[in-house]
């Protein structure tokens, strides 16, 4: 194997006349080049962290103060330098040395009283969120004036992270607001004792223990960044000690109809390389901010941690460990850790460089080391045994070594050796098991730890799994969306591999080594039976919804998520026979360092529509279309800061960290999500041109489900036409199943679209 080759800048001899050195050239030079790599990496990093940190003003703009103010205190820019200049020179004139200085600091801090005034007034206008009152296609004058206003103080060409500290910070609701939210939100749940009885709970709450509660948080908003978003990190992820496989992690899905490659080292390289540019483009913050409307900026912040970045086990909670610059990744392929390379002579590795080191790596016969292969169950069971075998065998020698070169890498590679996609043979099971195997895997062979691993299958195929503390699904889905639209771009040549030649000097892979002892094997077995039990519970149903998209429901003016979110009460009501909490993940990004924020989309309103399903048509429309209103007008609170659970969760961890103990917040927090859905959006829609090219459709992706008798649903929104919808639950639970649901969710959208009686209109 090549990974036996290694450069040796120099060695040396002792000889009766000395020490006779012998330098190795290509050695050193390999070592020049990746220092200037580091160091133009690092301008590039101070250069935009200048630009950003005096956003929305620019050194343009800095001239443009200078000249301006010579041009008001009677000085020409010319005259003013020369004059400048010789009484700086008049030595005699010792009063005359500070004014140079003196007028140059006037100019500077005429310039950050400019840069200051901009940003202040863009917070100010970007804390009004009344634009999102208005119907889609119409915009109010007051809305259009104040667009106007944020494109004047937004500046020009903004980076990733300009808008950062124009951001308003995330409001704290007030304790009356969550209390009769909440009391709304359950209502369709309870009978009227257990009603009354939650309400005198609530009452208690609002009059006595809330507002202490409530004034410690209000301290904390103007302290803190954001005030949820360290204690959801910490407290919702890194300290729950259950596996992360499954139950925290998700996923997404290759293309649904289009097979790039069958060549599983080609289609490695040009993904892996797709990836690698982003990275760039990332590191050089030359990514655009995801602007609404084209207008609004939101948070960027979670993009700092997508690579390079491992989630660590500890005794009682985890952490995240990230590391500012990474130059290789770590692949794994039948049972085998190799660390590969991503530059050589100064530069990234082209594609079919890439390609090459991937078929050295799948060429490879060499047999696992003791322990070895199923190494990875560690990540993928409960995180304290993992956390004490971390500490006992792999803090010291090359297991250490090796153990950082997996933790410290871009991200993960598994060369998957089994076949996965779309069938239209078997069009169910086939998009079932791909679900399953990007979910979960073996439970071996994903470094589950990992901000995110990139999964090759043996036929082309790839997938991607994503560690969820880090980041949430829109971050990594971004990234997504652009290693898709890559692909045919880069393309492949006539005979399946990636476009240009293999590199005939390339060092191959280094295959790392380890020295697992038997006490380790048996915790690397117990962790891999708790994970396969996990595993082999999950049911999961992914199906295309082809029937009609977007542009029917948009035509019934209704909000395309809205209606999917009523269809699925719809359907959960035929399933079960009963309504339930439900969680609908909303973003908070039109804030600094926001996260998400819930939506209980079981509303009254939901449930009305569906206890009237006999009555007529016109009825059934017109509570359909208030259910529908209700749930955006939901949305946009939640999206404004005015949610209610994350308030809630975080009164409750200032209630534990006061020793008080709040029966309300309890009860609260203890109630199950037996509905968990989310919607992936798609943010860069002008990479895919679906109208010609309705194929590069993307399967979107989904998750575990949360509650142990509930589903997990996630859909994607493809196009016009297309609705992709990823459905999971629990075999072990007698009340669920994913293809039954599956059914209702199609069976409900037909009728609930039948409502609005479209074909009539037409005619």
């Amino acid at each position: 194997m090549a990974e036996a080759h290694q450069a040796v800048a120099f060695q040396f001899t002792v000889t009766p006349d000395g020490i006779d050195l012998h330098l190795c050239h290509e050695a050193l030079r390999q070592v020049y080049l990746s220092g200037l790599h580091s160091w133009k990496k690092r301008f590039i990093r101070f250069k935009n962290g200048i630009m950003t940190g005096v956003y929305p003003g620019s050194p343009a703009g800095f001239m443009v103060v200078v000249v301006c103010y010579m041009t008001f205190t009677g000085q020409c820019f010319h005259c003013g330098v020369v004059v400048h200049t010789q009484m700086a020179l008049k030595l005699d004139s010792l009063y005359c040395f500070p004014y140079v200085p003196t007028k140059s600091a006037n100019h500077s801090c005429l310039w950050v009283t400019i840069i200051m005034i901009m940003r202040n007034v863009l917070k100010c206008l970007l804390s009004w969120h009344g634009w999102m009152q208005a119907r889609h296609g119409s915009v109010s004058w007051s809305t259009h004036v104040w667009m106007i206003l944020v494109k004047i103080f937004s500046g020009r060409k903004p980076m990733l992270y300009s808008f950062q500290n124009s951001l308003p910070r995330l409001p704290v609701p007030s304790i009356k607001d969550t209390c009769r939210r909440y009391l709304e939100s359950v209502r369709p749940l309870m009978d009227d004792e257990q009603y009354e009885r939650m309400k005198g709970l609530t009452e208690d709450f609002k009059k006595n223990l809330g507002p202490r509660l409530q004034w410690y948080l209000k301290l904390k908003s103007w302290w803190a960044s954001n005030y949820v978003s360290d204690w959801w990190e910490e407290y919702i992820y890194l300290r729950g000690r259950a596996p992360i496989m499954v139950n925290s992690n998700y996923y997404a899905m290759d293309f649904l109809y289009v097979f790039p490659t069958s060549n599983q080292a080609a289609r490695a390289g040009n993904t892996i390389h797709a990836i690698m540019l982003y990275r760039r483009k990332l590191d050089r913050a030359q990514i655009k901010p995801l602007m609404l409307l084209h207008t609004i900026p939101m948070c960027s912040a979670q993009y700092e941690r997508m690579f390079n970045t491992s989630r660590v086990p500890g005794v009682d909670t985890d952490t995240i460990q990230h590391v500012n610059e990474s130059k290789h990744i770590a692949v794994y392929h039948k049972g085998r850790f190799f660390k590969v390379w991503m530059f050589y002579d100064g530069r990234l590795l082209l594609p079919r460089e890439i390609e090459q080191q991937m078929q050295r790596i799948l060429a490879d016969e060499s047999e696992p080391l003791p322990g070895e292969e199923r190494l990875a169950a560690l990540t993928a069971g409960d995180r304290t045994p993992w956390a004490k075998a971390r500490e006992t065998y792999f803090s010291r020698g090359k297991n250490k070594q090796s153990l950082d070169a997996i933790e410290k890498a871009a991200f993960f590679v598994t060369l998957d050796d089994t076949e996965q996609g779309y069938d239209a043979k078997n069009p169910v099971k086939s998009l079932d098991r791909y679900a399953k195997s990007v979910l979960h895997g073996k439970c071996y062979d994903r470094w589950f730890d990992k901000s995110f691993n990139m999964i090759i299958f043996k036929n082309g195929t790839m997938g991607l799994n994503a560690e969820h503390s880090w980041a949430d699904a829109p971050i990594i889905g971004h990234l997504w969306e652009h290693v898709l639209s890559m692909d045919p771009k880069l393309g492949y040549t006539e005979d399946d591999h990636c476009n240009g030649d293999p590199h005939p000097n390339l060092p191959g892979p280094q295959r790392l080594q380890w020295d697992i002892p038997a006490e380790c094997q048996e915790t690397i077995e117990s962790s891999l039976t708790v994970a396969r039990t996990l595993a082999d519970d999950v049911d999961c149903h992914i199906f295309p919804f082809t029937e009609f998209g977007k542009g029917l429901i948009k035509k019934c003016r209704t909000s395309p998520d809205a209606f999917i979110q009523i269809a699925l009460q719809l359907a959960h009501y035929r399933d079960k026979g009963k309504f339930c909490l439900t969680y609908e993940a909303s973003m908070t990004r039109l804030f600094r360092e926001g996260r998400t924020e819930t939506v209980r989309s079981c509303t009254m309103e939901a449930c009305a529509f569906q206890q009237h399903a006999t009555h007529p048509r016109e009825e059934r429309l017109r509570l359909l279309k208030l259910a529908a209103e209700k749930h955006q007008n939901m949305y946009r609170l939640a999206m404004t800061g005015q949610g209610i659970d994350r308030h809630l969760f975080c009164l409750y961890v200032v209630s534990k960290y006061l020793g008080e103990d709040s029966p309300f917040l309890k009860e609260v927090l203890s109630e199950p999500w037996r509905l968990s859905t989310s919607q992936t959006p798609m943010q860069q829609l002008e990479l895919f041109d679906l109208v010609r090219h309705p194929e590069y459709a993307s399967s979107g992706g989904g998750f575990g489900p949360v509650a142990d008798d509930g589903y997990g649903v996630s859909y994607i929104i493809v196009g016009e036409n297309l609705i992709n919808l990823h459905i999971s639950s629990k075999y072990s639970s007698p009340e669920t199943d994913s293809h039954r649901f599956g059914a209702n969710i199609r069976q409900a959208m037909l009728d609930m679209l039948d409502l609005f009686q479209l074909n009539n209109k037409a005619k």
